[in-house]
């Protein structure tokens, strides 16, 4: 009976999807921003330094590391300065160096879109202007941290969007801003918006198509961080963002995975995620997500439940989360074991 459900629940979000989209959702279709960052033919053929640059498209992480690692720091300036936006998104590049490029990077852009992230003072991560945009931000001191974390958002999130003020708690600043607040010294928490995100409702959200290509760019994030000496993540996934880290689980090199109101995470259990991390998952009964049938067919669909006890995750209590958004929001319950999960209270 419960297969003869799922099946018939299938069913329906096909025909839904294929009939309520079809004459809209080919506005809606993101194509995914991928490959090396923006400027990686010139650095590639840059001879400044009289030796070989790594190559962005193929080079580890733990390789650049190497090579940044073999350089002066007059040497590392002259690459900041000649290539802002390949040092600033190149993962196992120096931490500090990577917040300075990005700097420069943005200063130059003279893009209203991004004016706010060019703010002194912010520690920016990543920052691609491809597309609608890509970012990464870092709260706290995170070259001194003991713990990380990472906030992973869903839909309807790019640059522009990062710390949009309206439904706060749903954006990655937002998240990660609220998160470091509940926690004590010593934790620093990334909000990372470094994949092509569906928009509004539609085939992209209702496929993983541009959940593959965010999971490969989130692992090789991670990996630069490992790279860089940083201890291993607790890794947030918001909505989409939990496709995402369903599709990269296995390679993120995660102590701990959280996923907040997941439409599914492409797997039928904790078992098919492969992932040695614990794997935690919180959802409200007000939040729309649970009207979404929990079912995968012909492409559509993300799958189980993780808040689901079948699918053997942890739950985290949000009773009091309120919504879509509310997970973050100060003085929840979520929040609190968000920061104890965050904090290793829980291991």
């Amino acid at each position: 009976m419960r297969r003869f459900t799922r099946t018939l629940a299938a069913v329906a979000l096909a025909a839904t999807m294929v009939a309520g989209t079809a004459g809209w959702a080919s506005g809606n279709t993101q194509r995914a921003v991928t490959g090396p960052p923006p400027g990686s033919a010139s650095w590639s053929a840059d001879g400044v330094l009289g030796r070989e640059l790594p190559d962005p498209a193929r080079a580890t992480p733990e390789q650049v590391q190497r090579f940044f690692r073999g350089l002066g720091a007059a040497e590392q300036q002259v690459l900041l300065e000649r290539h802002p936006s390949v040092v600033g998104n190149l993962d196992g590049a120096p931490l500090e160096l990577r917040y300075r490029a990005n700097a420069r990077a943005l200063r130059a852009s003279h893009d209203p879109r991004w004016a706010r992230l060019a703010a002194s003072g912010r520690q920016i991560l990543a920052f691609d202007p491809r597309g609608r945009g890509q970012a990464a931000e870092v709260f706290g001191d995170l070259r001194s941290a003991r713990h990380v974390s990472v906030v992973v958002p869903g839909s309807d999130i790019d640059a522009g969007t990062f710390d949009r003020r309206d439904h706060v708690y749903g954006t990655p600043a937002g998240m990660a801003k609220s998160l470091h607040a509940e926690t004590g010294p010593g934790h620093a928490v990334i909000a990372w918006a470094g994949y092509t995100t569906p928009v509004g409702v539609g085939l992209d959200a209702a496929t993983g198509t541009l959940a593959g290509a965010g999971a490969e760019r989130l692992t090789r994030f991670t990996a630069g961080l490992a790279a860089d000496g940083l201890p291993a993540p607790v890794v947030f996934c918001h909505s989409y963002g939990s496709v995402v880290c369903g599709l990269a689980a296995s390679g993120l090199g995660a102590t701990d995975l959280v996923v907040l109101g997941s439409p599914g995470m492409r797997a039928d259990d904790v078992d098919g995620l492969r992932t040695t991390a614990r794997v935690w998952a919180a959802k409200d009964d007000t939040d729309w997500i649970d009207g979404v049938p929990h079912v995968e067919v012909a492409g559509l669909g993300h799958g189980a439940d993780p808040a689901d006890e079948d699918f053997g995750a942890r739950r985290v209590p949000a009773e009091d989360a309120k919504g879509h958004t509310g997970y973050f929001v100060p003085g929840t319950d979520s929040l609190r074991a968000f920061a104890a999960i965050a904090e290793g209270a829980s291991r």
